[in-house]
């Protein structure tokens, strides 16, 4: 197979799989991603899971073929382990990223206590912490995250690195410069591969930054993209499907390989 394709940045629940009464994955993407593998293309699933998690859905859904790369919890690197581990860091960017984490959590720890104040008592929604700390929350409807990101955006002024990423209910916060796109950008670093050679497709606002044009030249999104998504592909110039999910993904693949 021919194509310009060289490095594919798939996000994984919601875009290459679905659940519910639909087909769980589209077999026809799968293999086309099998057969841009084998003429040479690198598939990076680009997620906000993490390793533990993703690994439980490869599994769960049966995938016929494996990631190449994956980029998990929005910011981090892996790549296939050399001794025994299944997935193991690429270069230092998640040792980098760590850091800059935790030295924005602990900048911002006055706001960020502003806003734990302001979920308990003013939302139903569900705090995460980890072994860090705060890392996000759960809540019970998107509206209801419509108005904890105003609160944050007003919140945070102080301190512009402090952003969030948000999928459906759930909310991460994270430091400004680390992202799906960022992470995808530093994958394609390390790989050598152009901006040009870049298929990327997801459906939700944390897939955006890579959706944007900035890392991907070919960017895309199954029908069932939020309308952000959409407007996002569609202002960098990329392939908004008709088809939902996987059969969607499918759908671009084939529209940026014909081409």
């Amino acid at each position: 197979m021919c194509s310009q394709i060289q490095l594919l940045s798939i996000d994984f629940d919601g875009t290459l799989v679905s659940r519910g009464s639909e087909t769980i994955f589209d077999p026809n993407c799968m293999e086309l991603i099998r057969e841009l593998q084998h003429a040479g293309a690198i598939w990076a699933i680009n997620t906000g899971r993490s390793v533990d998690l993703l690994e439980t859905g490869l599994a769960e859904f049966a995938l016929p073929i494996r990631p190449d790369f994956i980029l998990t919890t929005e910011r981090d690197v892996f790549r296939p382990g050399r001794n025994g581990e299944k997935w193991e860091p690429f270069g230092d960017w998640n040792q980098r990223c760590a850091r800059d984490h935790a030295d924005l959590f602990l900048s911002a720890r006055s706001v960020l206590a502003e806003f734990v104040d302001f979920v308990t008592n003013q939302t139903k929604a569900r705090l995460i912490y980890n072994s860090e700390g705060l890392e996000g929350l759960v809540a019970e409807s998107e509206k209801e995250v419509d108005r904890i990101t105003d609160f944050i955006r007003q919140a945070r002024a102080g301190h512009p690195k402090l952003d969030y990423q948000r999928n459906g209910i759930y909310l991460r916060f994270c430091h400004a410069d680390y992202h799906k796109g960022a992470a995808l950008a530093e994958l394609a670093r390390l790989l050598d591969v152009a901006r040009e050679n870049i298929f990327a497709a997801g459906d939700h606002h944390n897939d955006v930054s890579m959706l944007d044009g900035r890392f991907a030249a070919m960017p895309s999104c199954p029908a069932n993209a939020i309308p952000e998504v959409q407007h996002a592909v569609r202002n960098a110039g990329g392939y908004v499907a008709q088809k939902g999910h996987g059969a969607g993904v499918h759908e671009a693949l084939l529209h940026f390989v014909k081409r």
